[in-house]
């Protein structure tokens, strides 16, 4: 079975998820199975979740922190500034206490700790995994296509829906022993007890758009998830304990796409040493992994003579992966 036919199988998932070590090509599928879904009517965005990602250079088209952007017809691109979010977060906190406790601006030693907080390593997943919340509560789109981070990283950004709803359900639990017991309070407090109430309300609004984007992102039924590789024994080991790492968080796994495989009638021409040999070293690590990955590898990406930028080669990927001729 290939790519397309998967596709074809299965229409209802409509979020795919490119993963992988860093620099196997997460980036450049993404960006080619954007263009075929779009180019067979629809409506796609494709966005990176990856601060070192390159849909911009891919595309030849600023798009870095400019929300969704049109590339062509049905087809829509965004890389997601991390930075922007943690600034936003930063401004909204000064917003509220602010409000709360009616200043006229923040003091040092407050707006010390607010800047202390955001330089935190979580802040900048946190705000990436709320990026995507966004994104995939709207709800605007046919088909998603994640470009995910390298494996370390997906796995903490994968597991940070359990992480939010974990701590919400106890937020919100304290909450409602709390609300219960304000209604015995006399009537005096119930100003109190309504500001009360509305704090409960955003924990509610918050924990169920974050429930919502990790149930997706685990349900089989909706999330397609493909493995990048290449032919290297040491990126097979990783690609095999990172799958085994991504079924434990419930990740949907779907398939492997092999990238960067040297053409062997190569073999029949005159060519330097070190290129036979890679060859031969490439041979030796597909028959593991037709074995390792026993009926589960989609599609065989040939070692492109260019790098993979511009309509014209993402056209040319796309026919490959996806074994067919796109006007």
């Amino acid at each position: 079975m290939g790519l397309a036919q998967v596709f074809k199988e299965h229409p209802e998932r409509k979020y795919i998820m490119y993963g992988g070590k860093g620099g196997l090509g997460k980036t450049t599928f993404s960006a080619a199975t954007s263009y075929w879904l779009a180019k067979k009517g629809k409506r796609v965005l494709v966005f990176s979740v990856d601060p070192q990602a390159s849909l911009s250079d891919i595309f030849e088209q600023d798009i870095f922190g400019q929300g969704n952007v049109q590339i062509m017809d049905n087809l829509w691109a965004c890389e997601i500034d991390a930075d922007k979010r943690i600034a936003d977060y930063q401004d909204q906190i000064r917003a509220k206490i602010i409000d709360m406790y009616g200043m006229k601006h923040i003091p040092d030693e407050i707006e010390s700790y607010i800047q202390a907080a955001s330089a935190e390593p979580a802040m900048e997943e946190s705000a990436i995994f709320d990026a995507v919340v966004d994104i995939v509560v709207a709800g605007e789109f046919d088909y998603y296509i994640y470009d995910l981070v390298p494996l370390g990283h997906a796995l903490y950004y994968l597991s940070m829906g359990d992480i939010y709803d974990a701590w919400l359900q106890q937020i919100t639990s304290l909450r409602e022993q709390m609300h219960d017991y304000d209604k015995a309070i006399a009537t005096m407090q119930r100003e109190e007890i309504q500001e009360q109430d509305e704090i409960y309300n955003e924990l509610l609004f918050i924990k169920n758009r974050i429930s919502t984007s990790s149930q997706i992102l685990t349900d089989a039924n909706q999330t397609a998830f493909f493995f990048v590789l290449t032919p290297e024994e040491m990126i097979i080991n990783d690609t095999l304990k990172a799958a085994e790492l991504f079924a434990s968080h419930r990740v949907p796994l779907s398939g492997y796409v092999v990238n960067r495989v040297i053409d062997r009638e190569l073999l029949t021409c005159t060519i330097p040493d070190y290129l036979r040999n890679r060859i031969d070293v490439q041979r030796s690590c597909i028959d593991q992994i037709q074995k390792k990955f026993s009926g589960q590898v989609l599609a065989s990406v040939p070692e492109f003579d260019s790098e993979i930028k511009g309509m014209d080669n993402i056209r040319r990927l796309a026919e490959v992966m996806f074994e067919e001729k796109l006007s």
